[in-house]
């Protein structure tokens, strides 16, 4: 079966389209990694002390909607539902990313898609002037093209890192890698 490797996108202006379109991409293919993993995986401690699996999804879903309500957007706050769906801080005192536990990975995956589901309402009601219109942060200075950039590049980094944990837990129970 031969692969197909096309941009296909539906928003009607190309220059959000296809951003629109690698950042849904870079979501199968992080889905296709959540596939892989079991339960017990979610909330296991690797020995090097490295954030849970259950954690790196977290972060990735919070770190969506911090771009999404803060940089391109402008908001003080997440507004529902991203608020309750995102109720702990992004890092603890020390810096690491904020543990969190006993969530299922259907509850992982149900987060990350709502999340999702808000950014492209979004951008899907984004005109091009609007996509190109820098935002002045007290940081930096960013375009919503450059958003998508991110969060495309963000979630691959992360996508790799759970796949090195779920190797890691694989190796530590004596489970032959995939």
């Amino acid at each position: 079966m031969r692969e197909q490797k096309i941009v296909d996108h539906a928003h009607p202006v190309a220059e959000i389209g296809v951003w629109l379109w690698a950042l849904e991409d870079a979501r199968r293919r992080t889905n296709e990694e959540i596939a892989q993993l079991s339960e017990a995986m979610i909330d296991w401690q690797p020995p090097h002390c490295d954030s849970t699996i259950g954690s790196v999804l977290y972060h990735v879903a919070l770190i969506e909607a911090d771009w999404l309500y803060d940089e391109v957007l402008g908001l003080d706050a997440y507004p529902e539902p991203a608020s309750s769906l995102l109720p702990h801080p992004h890092r603890t005192k020390q810096g690491l990313l904020t543990p969190v536990f006993g969530e299922t990975i259907a509850h992982h995956s149900a987060r990350l898609a709502k999340i999702r589901e808000l950014l492209l309402e979004t951008f899907n009601e984004m005109s091009l002037a609007e996509f190109l219109r820098p935002r002045e942060l007290e940081r930096y200075i960013v375009t919503p093209e450059w958003v998508l950039h991110h969060l495309c590049q963000h979630e691959a980094e992360h996508r790799s890192q759970i796949g090195g944990l779920r190797i890691a837990f694989e190796r530590a129970h004596g489970i032959e890698t995939s």
